[in-house]
């Protein structure tokens, strides 16, 4: 079995940190053109007003968070683990340090252990899986086929982009072009898209609400 890389474990305990992101990055595949029916949201939304909208989305994220927790909180012993973490983080320190030093015994000595600590890792991704499996489908259902005719395609405004990401590939807000060429989607540049205020909306409650529900993937 090859061995997984280093700091594997750790990129893995930050993704399931949000895991709602997680999935909805995951989602993202179901935006390419011609695989959708076009921008999440609605003309005429049975929520009207970017008050309201604003409120009822950071609503809606804070219950799929909890639900979400609740899901892994019933599914995964969080003892176990954090002890099966902590005892392959150990283990990937030590070897980082052993390689650093150049030390061959000691190397020696941590890769006997390689075939164990593999077993480890493949048993904290089944455990990881296991709820975002089952949580996956009912609310990518929610999100592309419940959600959008309720909310107007944008809800909140921004004062200043958000379209870090290159090439245009992940924006949050409206362009000045998007507002020329799709008047009834973007109103005004910086205008934050439904989908969007969700995306933050879950970046800002979720690690709070792991933390409530003793769901979090931090040792301490």
């Amino acid at each position: 079995m090859k061995r997984l890389p280093e700091g594997l474990l750790v990129q893995w305990g930050l993704t399931m940190e949000i895991n709602l992101i997680f999935e909805f990055l995951n989602s993202l595949v179901l935006q390419i053109p011609g695989l959708t029916r076009g921008p999440l949201g609605s003309a005429d939304p049975i929520i009207k007003g970017m008050i309201p909208s604003a409120f009822g989305i950071v609503a809606i994220a804070i219950g799929l968070n909890l639900f979400n927790a609740v899901i892994r909180k019933k599914l995964v012993d969080q003892s176990k683990l954090k002890r099966l973490m902590r005892e392959t983080r150990s283990w990937q320190k030590e070897r980082m340090v052993a390689f650093k030093a150049k030390d061959q015994d000691k190397i020696s000595e941590l890769n006997k252990k390689s075939p164990y600590m593999n077993k480890m890792n493949m048993e904290l991704m089944q455990m990881n899986m296991r709820p975002m499996m089952l949580t996956f489908i009912p609310l990518i259902l929610i999100f592309y086929f419940v959600l959008p005719p309720m909310f107007a395609y944008t809800v909140a405004v921004s004062p200043f982009s958000l379209n870090f990401a290159p090439g245009n590939f992940f924006e949050l807000t409206c362009t000045a072009e998007k507002v020329a060429a799709e008047p009834k989607v973007c109103k005004h540049e910086h205008d934050i898209y439904f989908w969007a205020w969700y995306f933050l909306s879950s970046i800002a409650f979720s690690g709070i609400i792991m933390r409530l529900t003793k769901t979090t993937m931090d040792l301490k």
